[in-house]
């Protein structure tokens, strides 16, 4: 049964199929010149065959492809995402699903990894997700989720911190409903969840996408960093826009760029089985 959550985030990315890709393929991780997905899947790299949940539109996956492997398959909610991701090359020979994680159609022992970006997170029910996750892989396969961190720097904080109010002025039928779930934020949490699968603790590697640009481009990869910046009116969003770009003129460089970054934490773990 589709509960509210995942209602709001299908109609959410089946109106915005690129969102994710374009906040995440504009930035790159502090200090190391890669884009998240380039981090994320470097670290289950050489996985011949993997698996990603909540694929989007494909980016992370057609970047797995690139780096040599050889199966992939992907599970979305958003059938626009998932229509985005099959007009890529490198995805001609991926299999991609429109269902839930929570009921994977996919053969016991099948993936060497099983990645999600900015997604796990996100996911109902995340003990049946992670006995979904476990009956797909080999044993001591891997399984590596990036999740949104507590913190961000530059702009970002101011933004959320002028957001904030606005949210709580929308009406509550028009309110983002898209998780109740927050266990899998944190590393207690994922261990929580992931431990009774039979998973070996998580590694926790906390990192910060570096979205420093011109001040207009940092405003839309702030509004496309939270889902309820899609809940406020045009009059909201313009009160909005301009207290940014005023109270965040002090932090620009001398060029007029704005800095601003978007902390995650990636958790990798492996199956003991």
């Amino acid at each position: 049964m589709t509960s509210a959550a995942e209602s709001y985030l299908r109609e959410y990315h089946d109106r915005k199929p690129d969102a994710m890709s374009v906040l995440i393929e504009s930035g790159r991780v502090t200090g190391d010149g890669r884009t998240s997905y380039e981090v994320l899947a470097d670290r289950v790299a050489p996985a011949r065959r993997v698996l990603d949940l909540g694929c989007g539109d494909g980016a992370l996956l057609a970047v797995l492809a690139r780096r040599g492997a050889e199966k992939l398959a992907g599970v979305d909610l958003s059938s626009g995402q998932l229509d985005l991701a099959r007009q890529r090359p490198e995805l001609a020979g991926a299999e991609l699903h429109h269902g839930r994680a929570q009921e994977l159609p996919f053969e016991d022992d099948s993936y060497d990894a099983v990645v999600s970006h900015m997604a796990f997170m996100l996911m109902d029910n995340p003990e049946a997700v992670a006995a979904e996750i476990a009956r797909v892989l080999v044993a001591r396969g891997a399984f590596a989720a990036v999740v949104g961190g507590p913190e961000s720097t530059g702009a970002t904080p101011v933004f959320l911190e002028l957001a904030r109010p606005l949210f709580r002025e929308v009406p509550e039928e028009r309110q983002a409903t898209y998780t109740a779930e927050r266990r899998t934020s944190n590393r207690e949490g994922i261990d929580e969840v992931l431990a009774p699968a039979g998973f070996a603790p998580v590694s926790w590697e906390p990192y910060e996408i570096d979205l420093t640009g011109e001040p207009e481009e940092v405003w839309t990869l702030c509004c496309e960093s939270y889902y309820s910046t899609d809940t406020l009116d045009d009059a909201q969003l313009a009160r909005l826009r301009s207290a940014f770009l005023a109270e965040t003129e002090h932090l620009r460089t001398a060029d007029g760029r704005l800095p601003a970054g978007l902390c995650v934490d990636l958790a990798q773990t492996e199956l003991l089985k």
